[in-house]
């Protein structure tokens, strides 16, 4: 007889096994907060997120960096990122270390989401071992299913649908440019701290709603996860949005149009097939490639359908747009869509549009 074998008599003598402790109330059984689009944010929350951006970019600027508020101090955040990536994956790597964070970069070729392992298990045990989430991935349905199953926050980073942190940082550098940036009383300093003092100071006196409402802002060129990010998110900010695309690369998704209806905001959009109608009393001109990743086997249709879509100072000052217009793209750019003039000119706000992108992600991870 084995010695790990154990008579049944013997075993019937055992001490009865003691009941196991509940520990229900160690578990957190509250959804963690997810952005997987602006569109789930109210007015007032995008509101706090530029004052809190503000507010960063502010201490780490001009006081010190060590002067931030460490609030992901030894916490991990995994970026898993199925596309390629420069602003996203530099301002959000530089945006945890900022915080006091470790960033754990999982690339195409580290982790096979969804194809060695389901993003249903992906997301448990990720999840289980970090402390949040930002996710590049292809189809919308993808940061939707990791965000099911995720016990940690997740941040869209880009779907083919919607473009949250790219949206923030155009209102931001929207914002700094027709309301600049205030410089805080030294005695904002001083007392609770550097960062707490300036952050109260920016939610007292900035206010990114009222700055921007209004404006009227036109995008030029194919219709795709940024403009319906724009599309669901300025109309909600008392903001005028009008969209113009070629037939055949002018389609609305479903999805994104029910949050517009939802929303009630379909009197501030105006959807067309010609640049000029767009371009008709507009504050902000935007544009974005017309290639998007993925797409590059279309590249000679799509550069022939888009022909006449180019941003050059005459055409938009020709089609009425207003005197002192400005330019976003959320890059990289090509030169079809938008010439030098425009892109390093005076009217171009795309290099602090960029910047821009480190103290939103910085925001949304606080």
């Amino acid at each position: 007889m084995s010695s790990f074998a154990r008579p049944a008599a013997h075993a019937a003598r055992r001490a009865p096994r003691r009941a196991q402790p509940d520990n229900t109330i160690f578990r957190n059984t509250t959804p963690p907060p997810h952005l997987l689009t602006l569109a789930d944010l109210s007015p007032a929350q995008i509101k706090t997120l530029i004052q809190n951006a503000l507010a960063m970019k502010y201490v780490s600027k001009h006081r010190s960096p060590k002067a931030l508020i460490p609030t992901l101090d030894k916490r991990t955040i995994a970026m898993i990122f199925s596309k390629r990536s420069t602003r996203t994956r530099v301002a959000s790597e530089t945006s945890v270390q900022a915080l006091g964070g470790h960033p754990m970069f999982l690339g195409k070729d580290d982790i096979q989401l969804g194809v060695n392992e389901t993003l249903e298990d992906t997301a448990r045990v990720v999840g289980s071992m970090v402390d949040g989430i930002m996710a590049r991935v292809g189809g919308h349905h993808e940061v939707e299913t990791l965000a099911k199953y995720s016990p940690v926050p997740i941040i869209n980073a880009l779907s083919d649908l919607y473009h949250p942190t790219q949206i923030l940082a155009d209102i931001m550098a929207l914002h700094e440019h027709y309301a600049p940036t205030p410089t805080p009383p030294e005695k904002a300093a001083e007392g609770e701290g550097t960062h707490t003092s300036i952050l109260k100071y920016f939610q007292s006196t900035v206010d990114p709603l009222k700055t921007l409402k209004g404006k009227k802002v036109a995008w030029v060129g194919d219709s795709n996860n940024i403009s319906n990010e724009l599309l669901v998110t300025l109309p909600r900010l008392g903001m005028e949005f009008s969209l113009a695309a070629p037939k055949g690369y002018d389609k609305v998704d479903e999805r994104v149009w029910a949050r517009v209806t939802e929303a009630g905001t379909q009197s501030l959009v105006k959807l067309t097939n010609t640049p000029s109608e767009a371009l008709v009393n507009a504050d902000v001109v935007v544009t974005d490639t017309w290639i998007s990743m993925g797409q590059e086997q279309e590249k000679v249709e799509r550069l022939k359908a888009f022909e006449g879509y180019q941003i050059t100072n005459k055409m938009v000052n020709d089609a009425g747009a207003e005197e002192d217009w400005r330019f976003l793209h959320c890059l990289p750019r090509k030169q079809e869509e938008v010439d030098d003039e425009v892109f390093y000119g005076p009217r171009s706000l795309v290099f602090p549009e960029a910047e821009n992108r480190k103290w939103t992600i910085m925001a949304c991870f606080e």
